[in-house]
């Protein structure tokens, strides 16, 4: 049986963070190159106008996904004090009411998504010639939601706990049925017909069903420490406090994923009134930008999943060290494939445009404007997620309100009329350098070391993660958290 680790709890910081964070990037790294594969195919082999409807596809999926996905990011921070703590009776608890809440709003992003699709590309004035294609990829993608949610759930709880190498494995393997879809189902292979644009969606669809069942399977041939056993179905049902925990402090996370995605259709909405070169341009940088992100990306989530152990372990000294270890390695990292772009920037982003349409001259402007941003960015990135791992969810969102539209975004639409399409470009940096200043300010001297998750609860014997019987009070957010074990 596959038992919780607590070396996040342990040992030295930056090793730990390091070796943590590394399957978080490698899976970041996967991610990012099935979409740029998948971009590549569509591309090259559908042309222009279809990688435009992609990427402005992609932009509401990612929207509406934000919606829920805090519910998840809170479910994570809880899975994780819980484990920090010794706590197994309320991590299975988090899963059981997670599990349920996820499942219920998947269905309804799906349905919503499906029907809404026409819509949805119209209100955003997609271009004419890419509006087929980005409707129907976008309406078979909805029909993935639900499966695309639950994985997501599960890899993120896995992380929360202290698993790494699972999630990545099975990302692994979702990326590479998905890539190997792609083409069979784009272009047809025997029995199977062309189906365009279509096929992309399709691809994702069949390999994000096949890599759920795997995992499920895994988990419970493991004999996965966090899994639902029959006899604990019970689990299985909405607990009030730990809901009343993932709404109020998902909520204000999901609100900070639908903040940056809406800037996003604000942005690219912007973009395409530029005409379809423009907006194949900044798809192919925005490729290019996953990866310039990943470093960040992984060591923030590397970062928040070990504070949260650690706060739920009541070891501060390590929680302050984990945020600036993070600072530290986002500089090295993103500031390493920052000088890789602006090195081989018209080669990389040829990968995704013709050499001799008229977007890569445009794209590589873009580039030499933006990249340099994402530096400030990571920082954000890696002290909001420490922050958030006490439970202190809303002042990293106001921080991003502020930073995208009361900065970005203003500036951007209030400067195009003069400065043209770089009034955008130079909107990122701006908006960066904003974020960065009050996200390090608030962390030192903002009051998220007294925030919370779960208000404290009546202390009571429960099941420790070593299998002991442990007096717990519940509230694991509570700076007081207690734990007196019994033999």
């Amino acid at each position: 049986m596959q038992r919780p680790s607590h070396a996040l709890t342990e040992g030295a910081i930056g090793k730990t963070l390091f070796l943590f964070s590394l399957p978080i990037l490698a899976g970041n790294v996967l991610q990012s190159l099935n979409g740029s594969v998948n971009a590549i195919w569509v591309g090259h082999g559908l042309g222009e106008a279809a990688l435009a409807a992609t990427s402005n596809a992609n932009t509401i999926l990612f929207f509406l996904i934000g919606a829920v996905f805090g519910v998840g990011m809170a479910g994570t921070i809880l899975v994780g004090q819980s484990i920090g703590a010794k706590n197994l009776d309320q991590a299975k608890r988090v899963v059981g009411t997670s599990l349920v809440f996820f499942v219920v709003m998947s269905l309804g992003v799906a349905v919503f998504g499906f029907n809404s699709a026409g819509p949805l590309m119209a209100w955003m004035h997609m271009p004419a010639e890419s509006l087929p294609f980005a409707v129907a990829y976008l309406r078979i993608i909805f029909l993935a939601i639900p499966f695309i949610y639950v994985l997501t759930f599960i890899s993120m709880t896995l992380r929360g706990a202290g698993d790494v190498r699972t999630p990545f494995v099975f990302l692994a393997i979702n990326v590479v049925l998905d890539i190997a879809l792609n083409p069979l189902f784009i272009f047809g292979l025997g029995p199977v017909p062309a189906m365009g644009i279509s096929g992309s969606a399709t691809a994702s669809l069949i390999s994000t069903v096949t890599t759920l069942a795997l995992l499920i399977a895994y988990l419970y041939r493991s004999k996965h420490f966090l899994r639902i056993q029959r006899t604990e179905m019970h689990y299985l049902r909405i607990d009030r406090a730990i809901l009343t925990a993932l709404v109020a402090k998902g909520l204000p996370m999901g609100l900070q994923m639908i903040v940056m995605s809406a800037s996003m259709i604000a942005m690219i909405s912007l973009v395409n009134s530029f005409g379809a070169h423009t907006t194949a341009a900044y798809g192919a940088c925005f490729q290019l930008w996953n990866y310039i992100q990943m470093p960040s990306l992984a060591v923030g989530m590397a970062a928040s999943s070990m504070a949260a152990q650690n706060v739920g372990a009541q070891r501060w000294d390590r929680v302050n060290r984990i945020a600036l270890t993070g600072v530290g390695f986002n500089f090295l990292l993103t500031g390493t494939l920052v000088l890789l772009i602006y090195l081989f920037n018209r080669g990389a982003l040829n990968l995704f445009l013709p050499a001799t349409g008229g977007a890569i001259e445009i794209a590589q402007h873009i580039n030499h404007v933006v990249v340099w941003s994402f530096v400030f960015f990571g920082i954000s990135f890696v002290l909001a997620g420490v922050v958030r791992s006490t439970g202190a969810v809303i002042p990293p969102l106001i921080i991003l309100f502020i930073a995208l539209w009361l900065v970005r975004i203003p500036f951007a639409y209030s400067l195009v009329g003069s400065w043209g399409a770089d009034a955008i470009w130079w909107s990122f940096p701006l908006g960066s350098l904003m974020s960065m200043t009050l996200s390090a300010a608030y962390y030192r001297w903002g009051g998220w070391r007294q925030a919370r998750m779960l208000a404290p609860r009546a202390t009571a014997t429960v099941a420790s993660v070593d299998g002991s019987a442990s007096k717990i009070s519940v509230g694991i957010g509570d700076n007081k958290t207690s734990s007196a074990v019994q033999a």
